[in-house]
């Protein structure tokens, strides 16, 4: 059978570098501790292709596969090359997979679409306390954004939501010759692992805006990009903490201080 023909409206980059593809199959389960004991660990791979990565990940005898693949063409590859796979034909993004695992616990992997990255993690965050462990390849530029520190000029809206339940590991760089096409910039693999945080101790709605508002205008103190919010909750009395949150910038704030940012601006509420 044919190659699958790469597809630049799904955004599809095909690696072809076996050793490359084996290393990212490996971050699925980022300690030995973390395998499962008994039973198979279920994971979803989104956008397999033509399987490079796939290939592995169905002779790991700890793993439970089940792929999502959005191209038709992708689909009848990987039926013909892989008929073992548990393969659904769909957008991940719009998937129930609360339907798709109705209990227990998945991880998701894959080597992501660069268009839609960042909404495959925000997907993830929906889901946060049934996946574990969310690992792959991603452009470097996001993935640099994802582990970004306060302080550094990539640290963002993504840095702070996902940081705020998941530990991430920057694992390592990828180079754009061992794609077909080649992408016009590098990539790189991380891993999200999910912390001991249940729950924010905050409105978790309110937390998000909060943190996307601030940054919306992330060269200016928060007393600027703030102010609509903060006035939308009426405040009866003036805090003091408030005025300190109000004269930083939204790079400057950890995940901690964004709660507890949040926890103000919700108590202001009459």
């Amino acid at each position: 059978m044919q190659q699958v023909r790469a597809k630049k409206f799904l955004g599809q980059h095909f690696l072809t570098d076996l050793s490359v593809a084996r290393r990212i199959a490996d971050t699925i389960f980022p300690v030995e501790s973390q395998k499962p004991k008994v039973e198979r660990q279920r994971v979803i791979e989104v956008g397999p292709g033509m399987g490079v990565l796939t290939q592995f990940l169905l002779k790991n005898k700890d793993i439970d596969l089940t792929a999502i693949e959005l191209d038709r063409e992708s689909v009848a590859y990987l039926k013909e090359w892989y008929p073992e796979l548990k393969l659904i034909e769909g957008d991940f993004l719009k998937i129930d997979l609360n339907e798709l695992f109705p209990t227990g616990s998945f991880n998701v992997i894959g080597n992501y679409p660069y268009n839609i990255s960042s909404q495959i993690f925000f997907k993830v965050l929906e889901y946060k306390d049934r996946i574990p462990v969310c690992s792959g390849m991603i452009q470097k530029e996001v993935a640099e954004r994802i582990a970004s520190k306060p302080g550094k000029k990539a640290y963002g809206i993504l840095s702070v939501l996902l940081q705020a339940y998941y530990d991430i590991e920057y694992l390592f760089t990828v180079d754009e010759h061992v794609f077909n096409p080649p992408p016009k910039v590098k990539s790189a693999v991380i891993r999200l692992t999910r912390n001991r945080r249940r729950q924010l101790g905050c409105d978790e709605s309110l937390f998000k805006s909060v943190v996307k508002t601030a940054f919306n205008q992330r060269r200016k103190q928060m007393r600027n990009s703030l102010k609509t919010l903060v006035e939308s909750q009426k405040p009866k009395v003036e805090s003091e903490r408030l005025e300190w949150f109000f004269t930083r910038r939204p790079e400057q704030l950890t995940v901690d201080e964004f709660i507890e940012l949040t926890t103000i601006i919700e108590n202001l509420k009459i």
